[in-house]
């Protein structure tokens, strides 16, 4: 069987904490929790995101989705969709460290909108508060460059610029930002909304992030599973190409044979 392993000494680390995988998946928009499960299994994930206010984790009288990702096998990394407030981002994240001890949490504090992008006055606002408390905090933002930097020095402990709006699909749309956010970062940088099939995953992982958010590009495929699967050798192509550095581009042929001394 090939090797399709992240070496040990290429691993992600977020907050002191190291991760083997730098794909990450969601739990919302799958058919059951069972299916997400085998999702997340197929993808290699180790970090899944949970919407604490959508997703099932602690009423025992229903299904569950501990029930199927064990907690002790993934990483969750609970997160505050559908708030529209600092305020209301902070408290959401405050109940789930009482309830399963969580700190290390991914922030999103959306604009009531259509597109869904987050709201970064509110976002930096919150992040400061969180910080303050004690948490750990991967903040979803705009990729604009300027706020990017503001979240670091905020104290965040990761980057996550959209691609594109939330669960659209159109891939990366700003590749310009998004390489000037890697490049200015001194945490991991992830592309977190947007993506769309596996081509998306690749090219932000070329482009120097440090790890891809996948829920919707996932969960809404034809065959999920597979998807899971394109996506995880898609993160790991695109992470060793950008390793490997890709070969300069230029605007006339370069033959690969040379040209001197044919018959």
């Amino acid at each position: 069987m090939p090797d399709t392993a992240a070496p040990a000494a290429d691993q992600l680390i977020i907050a002191g904490r190291a991760f083997n995988s730098r794909l990450i998946v969601g739990t919302g928009k799958y058919a059951s929790y069972a299916q997400n499960a085998e999702a997340a299994e197929a993808a290699g994930a180790e970090i899944v995101t949970v919407a604490l206010r959508r997703v099932n984790v602690m009423d025992k009288g229903s299904d569950r989705l501990i029930d199927h990702l064990d907690p002790k096998r993934f990483t969750y990394l609970p997160n505050t969709a559908g708030c529209f407030t600092g305020e209301d981002a902070v408290r959401t994240l405050r109940l789930a460290r009482e309830a399963g001890g969580w700190s290390l949490v991914k922030l999103e504090v959306l604009s009531n909108t259509a597109h869904l992008y987050p709201d970064m006055i509110e976002t930096l606002r919150a992040t400061e508060m969180l910080v303050k408390d004690g948490f750990d905090v991967m903040v979803y933002c705009t990729d604009d460059v300027v706020f990017a930097k503001r979240l670091e020095e905020a104290g965040a402990a990761a980057i996550m610029p959209a691609a594109s709006p939330i669960g659209s699909g159109l891939g990366i749309q700003n590749r310009v930002n998004i390489r000037l956010i890697v490049e200015q970062a001194k945490v991991p940088v992830l592309v977190d909304a947007g993506v769309g099939t596996a081509s998306d995953a690749t090219i932000a992982m070329e482009l120097g992030c440090d790890a891809v958010i996948a829920n919707t590009a996932i969960a809404a495929a034809k065959d999920p599973i597979r998807m899971a699967r394109a996506m995880k050798h898609a993160v790991i192509a695109g992470r060793e190409a950008y390793l490997a550095g890709r070969m300069a581009m230029k605007r006339y042929a370069d033959p690969s044979s040379p040209l001197a001394g044919l018959i």
